[in-house]
């Protein structure tokens, strides 16, 4: 009988048996190794407020953004003291939370007029605004916990890895299960060499019912409509092309479908899929990408110019080393109508049900590796690697893990120095999307494609008047 994979759950964080690390040592090897350019780094980091607790700013706490608020808040030694969301329900559901704690609709006010009152902010918005908001509150000194994926594009996550390790802020990803017990277990053993060298790995997000947010097809109406009293329109729209209200295709879910606002199946999943592989494997940035696509959104140039296919087969080249089985390592991402293929599908279970729907498989020189769901790795064939001696780690809250960091305490799991080269990846996926059944060679440190020039644009959009930022 296979082990049951079911859905992940979350515990509290204890800190007490991780290392403290210096930041600024880890910074600076890990940034420099991943992105290679030079970094300045500060003196010190920004002290947190004198009480002795961590002043937060929540930014978007509608959706995902309102576990996060209830995460943060349920910190002991953090206190949410401001809340913004350009949605006047989910605000004022926040601020009953959060007592006491001042209200924004526009994150640049929220910025502008706390001032030194806060030190940190979660941004969990749609991902067209992360780089905006998160890019300006660390200019200004502030540690960011920012959902996954890091931003929209590859050059604005490039430029905000970077302006995290010149400002020397916390950071961290919202790749929450990168805190759990399972996937720091999937990073141990890889990096034991329980399996041999990796040769190949596999990637899928096949959740049932999860693509629905996916299948829009478009096209946009021909004509908006005036949105609700209670939605500032403009504000949610921010750096994006201006478009008309329509209910029930953007606001609150359906945006990941569109290029304009979201990245795709790959780019919201692929962060929490991709984690403890490129952790375990520490990969460096991709060598090449190729992407197959859903054929219907292929043949229709309306849905290419607009919408995420809901399926996608991506293949990346990331650069050998010594956890790795040869000069290269090729690994592979599934979703919607692609899957794994079947012999590796079978390395698990002969019934294809039975395959876990979110999770990596390793295949190495000495066995295979499944992770899924941030439940604790499966070492295969099970028989060979029954009496396998596995770490017994503890449960950590990503969040409080954050918090604790902010105050003095150990580095984060998910620190962009550690999550931006890795989402740069990602999203280069998305670029290759967009070219289908094209290999992108990519040149890392000049940060472009060199064999296909005209992917180039996708690499970094234009933003419209009156949202250009100063210094990007």
């Amino acid at each position: 009988m296979k082990t049951h994979i079911g859905p992940p759950l979350y515990h509290r964080a204890s800190t007490s048996c991780v290392q403290v690390l210096s930041r600024r040592h880890f910074l600076r090897t890990t940034v420099a190794a991943g992105l290679t350019a030079p970094f300045i780094f500060p003196c010190s980091l920004r002290a947190a407020s004198p009480n002795g607790k961590l002043n937060h700013a929540s930014i978007g706490v509608g959706g995902m953004g309102w576990n996060d608020v209830q995460q943060f808040k349920s910190h002991p030694r953090a206190q949410v003291v401001a809340v913004c969301d350009v949605d006047a329900n989910h605000l004022k559901q926040a601020a009953e939370l959060c007592a006491g704690a001042r209200a924004y609709s526009d994150w640049r006010e929220l910025l502008e007029k706390e001032g030194d009152r806060i030190d940190s902010v979660n941004v969990a918005v749609p991902d067209h605004s992360h780089f905006a908001i998160a890019w300006s509150a660390i200019r200004k000194g502030k540690h960011v916990y920012c959902q996954k994926p890091m931003c929209h594009d590859v050059a604005e996550i490039r430029a905000l890895t970077e302006a995290a390790a010149k400002m020397g802020v916390v950071t961290q990803l919202g790749t929450q299960m990168a805190a759990g017990a399972g996937d720091r277990t999937t990073v141990a053993l890889l990096k034991a060499g329980a399996i041999g060298k990796v040769k190949h790995a596999y990637l899928c997000a096949n959740r049932p019912g999860a693509v629905e947010n996916y299948r829009l097809k478009g096209p946009r109406p021909a004509q908006g409509q005036e949105p609700p009293a209670s939605l500032k329109w403009d504000l949610w729209l921010g750096t994006a092309p201006a478009r008309p209200f329509a209910p029930d295709i953007y606001h609150p879910v359906k945006w990941r479908a569109w290029q304009d606002f979201g990245t795709g199946w790959s780019g919201d999943i692929g962060c929490h899929i991709f984690d403890a592989v490129w952790k375990g494997l520490d990969l460096k940035p991709a060598l090449s990408v190729v992407a197959e696509v859903q054929a219907s959104w292929k043949d229709s140039p309306a849905r290419r110019a607009d919408t995420w296919p809901q399926g996608q087969h991506i293949t990346w080249t990331f650069p050998g080393n010594d956890r790795i089985d040869g000069r290269e390592l090729t690994l592979e991402w599934a979703d919607g109508e692609f899957y794994p293929p079947d012999d590796i599908r079978r390395l698990y279970t002969t019934d294809f049900k039975d395959y876990p729907t979110e999770s990596a498989m390793l295949v190495g020189t000495e066995g295979a590796l499944l992770g899924a769901g941030g439940h604790s790795p499966i070492l295969l064939p099970e028989e060979k690697f029954k009496n396998y001696p596995k770490p017994k780690l503890h449960e950590g809250n990503h969040y409080h893990l954050f918090v604790d960091a902010c105050l003095g305490g150990a580095q984060t799991e998910s620190h962009f120095a550690q999550t931006g080269p890795m989402t740069e990846s990602i999203i280069l996926g998305t670029v290759a999307i967009r070219v289908p059944d094209q290999k992108l060679l990519w040149d890392n440190r000049r940060m472009e494609i060199t064999n296909v020039a005209d992917a180039n644009r996708y690499l970094r959009r234009s933003y419209r008047s009156g949202w250009k930022l100063d210094g990007f």
